[in-house]
């Protein structure tokens, strides 16, 4: 605990430390460990973290490397397999290596034999001052920044905060000192072997996708693999997992083309979740930037994780799929000035952490506690390396960056020209590899969708409002969903970007699922413990008329009607789409809109679903709609619509019609309407293909009608079209092989309530 003389000064309201001697080395189970006899060369400032190689005279030994800006000293700690220590908590003997080699605030050795296996992490000296920010405690064993393995759980008792957790004043714990070694209860990073540069991740071995040719599909590895039937027992939930064929068949068979994963850089669990006897599902609590989350990997935690990540991602590219991560830059694991001391606050924590003016706080644009302060070069450099060791040795092609508004912040405010987007636009790796924004964080001025630089792509939480509201009914009006439907060009059409800067979707991993959304207008979030007070209230959902789950045949049929309404519609539309795994085959939370904390069958993917032919239908619709997509260059286009007549027949590259067949007017843009009519034309798709010939197409015309009773809808004549083939009527539960219906031009046809009509122009 706390020494009494700190403890006083708590009570007298004063700094503990102020006045007071200097704090002694901590004592360690009894008694300092040291290891004077260990040689420690100076070794090299660069690279960071642990590197094993071949240092003078042919020695093999790992470099150790850490930035620790304000830092008085810095201890490296060995520690040996566990058992084979004496009263060590079973983490094995710690040997403490002194780093004396400072260069630009970089503390580094070089120590020989020390292998890849070996577990490590450092304790740093310094004052312990939290009016000031300062928060150095040695007592705590720290996770490297730059660590490539990490082995262990964090499990956060009361050991592992800096501060005393349980000071009876709460509202002053966290400027008590707590003397009491981290050690036994911390994970520990673990030296890896470096891959010799080889050629699997040059640009020939990779899918590279085009941006317009992309279909986006999100899912967590764990969830995905647990249950699947088809994959060993010992591979579920891990990456092995998602590498096994059954599982990559599903994707094929889908036909989406990049697997955009929940966070799988090394993550903690928050202390309120371990409390109740839960963990963070989710992975949306990042600590090692640099290590694949140990808890997905079958073959082992001491560096084994590294090599099983590298063969899933190639597994994935041999079957033409993307890996996207998506990362949590923003903030980490360690929460706000109450929570846990496990890296960067111990290392640095005015360096590291945005802070407020009182700098015992926080300054926090996440809601989660804490906001890195990535103007700082140091930690610019560690995001930046982070993302192109991810690119150029773990393979990956793209990042999905959590709450990347926050990332955009210079001092204060969102700024387009921060520091952070300018490294990553000048960066000859990160500049080639697909980048996509979460447009927003909690802070003020934080919700920036459409303000991203042409670099980027974004999640369009707009074209999620606009097509929620309009099968619901509750667009008063549809100029938005036609912006949506069309590429969202009054949010991109600025600084070069097109129709692809817009990643599409209706669902997402936070929210409803798509079931659910059809199913439910409340959240059910009971089961997080929370009170039901987690979640967001604005669903945008309607249940059909029932809430839950229910018997009633009629309404079952509504909601997979609506559903392969969404889905059509998503598909259908100009920009990215992006599905989230299992939607596809009704997969439900039971109305949980907020499943972080979910790790069980509630978020993991039934894949029994696949046996219901109700769910088997929307399985083969959905990649039915994919594969139309990949066919047809008029639905991925790669520049905006026009709008405006190409050759003298008068026939646009996009047009709108009414329910009358006539084309819409200003007023009827502003009048209430169920029914719009899309008209896409093949003829003028801007662009060439490879050998220079210009792209052309088949035309296209989308019925969307959301009204709950049949309408009537008169199909275009000339110059539009000739007839009209049904391809796609989401009326239909099955939509076979077989060539639609044909209908000549100005027929009035009917379609049925609720649904999307795809019409191929001949």
């Amino acid at each position: 605990m706390s020494s009494a003389a700190e403890q006083e000064a708590v009570q007298e309201g004063r700094a503990p430390g102020a006045g007071l001697p200097a704090q002694p080395a901590p004592v360690l189970n009894g008694s300092p460990r040291v290891a004077p006899a260990v040689p420690v060369w100076p070794g090299a400032p660069t690279p960071l973290g642990a590197r094993f190689r071949t240092g003078p005279d042919g020695v093999s030994g790992t470099n150790f490397a850490l930035w620790a800006g304000g830092a008085e000293s810095v201890e490296l700690c060995l520690f040996g397999d566990a058992g084979d220590s004496e009263g060590s908590g079973g983490e094995g003997t710690e040997i403490r290596v002194p780093l004396t080699e400072l260069t630009h605030e970089i503390w580094h050795g070089f120590v020989p034999g020390v292998r890849p296996g070996q577990r490590y992490g450092f304790r740093v000296h310094g004052r312990w001052d939290p009016w000031t920010g300062a928060r150095w405690n040695p007592a705590k064993l720290l996770l490297d920044p730059y660590a490539r393995a990490v082995d262990g759980d964090f499990t956060l008792p009361p050991e592992v905060y800096g501060h005393v957790r349980d000071w009876p004043q709460q509202q002053v714990a966290d400027t008590v000192r707590d003397d009491r070694d981290s050690a036994p209860y911390v994970p520990k990073g673990v030296v890896v072997h470096d891959d010799a540069p080889d050629d699997e991740w040059t640009d020939d071995r990779r899918p590279k996708t085009p941006w317009a040719d992309s279909v986006i599909y999100e899912l967590h590895v764990r969830g995905f693999t647990k249950l699947h039937p088809d994959i060993p027992e010992e591979l579920r939930g891990t990456y092995a997992g998602l590498a096994h064929p059954a599982a990559i068949e599903h994707l094929t068979r889908l036909g989406v083309t990049a697997v955009e994963l929940l966070p799988v850089h090394q993550f903690a669990h928050e202390d309120h979740l371990l409390r109740r006897g839960m963990k963070n599902y989710w992975g949306y609590n990042s600590i090692g930037y640099f290590a694949p989350h140990a808890g997905y990997a079958a073959s082992g935690t001491t560096g084994q994780q590294v090599g099983e990540f590298k063969s899933m991602v190639r597994a994935l590219h041999a079957a033409g799929i993307e890996v996207i991560l998506d990362v949590v830059y923003n903030h980490t694991a360690e929460a706000g000035e109450l929570g846990p001391t496990l890296s960067l606050r111990g290392i640095d924590n005015r360096g590291y952490y945005r802070l407020q003016s009182d700098a015992r706080r926080y300054t926090d644009y996440t809601g989660c506690g804490n906001t890195l302060h990535v103007v700082q070069p140091h930690v610019l450099r560690l995001i930046t390396d982070s993302l192109r060791y991810w690119v150029t040795e773990m393979g990956v092609d793209g990042f999905r960056f959590d709450l990347a508004a926050a990332l955009a912040r210079s001092m204060h405010d969102v700024d387009m020209l921060s520091p952070f987007l300018a490294v990553i636009a000048q960066d000859p790796v990160l500049r080639r590899v697909k980048l996509i924004a979460e447009p927003w964080d909690v802070g003020s001025g934080g919700y920036q969708v459409g303000a991203f630089p042409p670099l980027w792509t974004e999640w369009n939480d707009r074209y999620r409002n606009a097509v929620r509201d309009f099968w619901r009914g509750a667009l008063p009006d549809v100029r938005d969903l036609g912006y949506r439907l069309s590429g969202s060009s009054d949010l991109y059409a600025w600084g070069g970007r097109r129709p692809y800067a817009s990643v599409n979707f209706v669902t997402a991993h936070d929210g409803f699922t798509l079931r659910d959304l059809v199913s439910y207008e409340r959240k059910h979030n009971e089961a997080n413990g929370e009170g039901n007070r987690d979640g967001t209230d604005d669903n945008r959902a309607w249940n059909c008329g029932t809430e839950g789950e229910t018997e009633d045949a009629r309404v079952r049929g509504l909601r997979r009607r609506q559903l392969r309404n969404l889905l059509t519609t998503l598909l259908l539309s100009t920009g990215v789409p992006m599905l989230v795994a299992g939607d596809e085959l009704g997969r439900t939370q039971g109305g949980n809109n907020n499943a972080y904390c979910q790790d069980n069958e509630i978020s993991w993917i039934d894949w029994t679903l696949l046996d219901d032919p109700d769910w088997r239908a929307l399985f083969d619709l959905t990649a039915r709609v994919i594969a139309l997509r990949h066919a047809h260059p008029v639905l991925r286009r790669r520049a905006f619509f026009s709008g405006r007549a190409h050759s003298a027949d008068g026939l646009r590259d996009l047009a709108w019609f009414t329910a009358r067949g006539a084309e819409m007017t200003e007023r009827d843009w502003y009048a209430p309407a169920a029914t719009l009519g899309m008209y896409l034309s093949g003829r003028d798709i801007p662009g060439r293909d490879a050998r220079g010939v210009p792209v052309t197409d088949d035309s296209f015309l989308a019925v969307l009608h959301a009204g709950d009773r049949p309408a009537s809808f008169v199909l275009p004549g000339a110059p539009w079209a000739d007839h009209y083939e049904v391809v796609v009527d989401t009326s239909q539960e099955e939509q076979g092989d077989t060539p639609g219906v044909v209908h000549r031009a100005g027929a009035a046809i009917t379609v049925p309530a609720r649904a999307v009509m795809l019409l191929k122009v001949g």
